[in-house]
């Protein structure tokens, strides 16, 4: 996947996020977690266009590492949204997955720019 097809898909993942968040349950409960999901999935995007415009090795893996932290957040908040029993499993399901494949792609990410690849 390159540079602007992973910035795509961040921009998707946000984007299916903010529909999400809209149809939660109206409580305080859902109001945190969806504001906090929200701040984090934005954020993924946000941050991993800012690591493409890292100005050394060392900015790139720290602000990778920013990406991949926003991207594991984003996975929690989803696991809660369905441990608390907010929106059932099968609505959630799909953005879990993405959120858990955006984690291991800027893992390895990290790991490659590391290593100098």
């Amino acid at each position: 996947m390159n540079e602007e097809e992973l910035k795509q898909r961040t921009k998707q993942f946000a984007l299916r996020v903010i529909k999400l968040v809209g149809v939660l349950p109206r409580s305080r409960e859902a109001d945190v977690i969806g504001r906090q999901l929200l701040r984090s999935a934005t954020s993924v995007g946000a941050n991993y266009r800012a690591a493409c415009r890292a100005r050394s090795k060392a900015d790139f893996v720290s602000k990778i590492g920013i990406v991949e932290e926003g991207a594991d957040e984003s996975l929690y908040w989803l696991e809660l949204i369905v441990e608390a029993g907010l929106l059932p499993s099968s609505r959630v399901r799909d953005l879990m997955r993405e959120a858990d494949e955006l984690v291991a792609i800027f893992v390895a990410t990290g790991h490659s720019a590391k290593k100098g690849k």
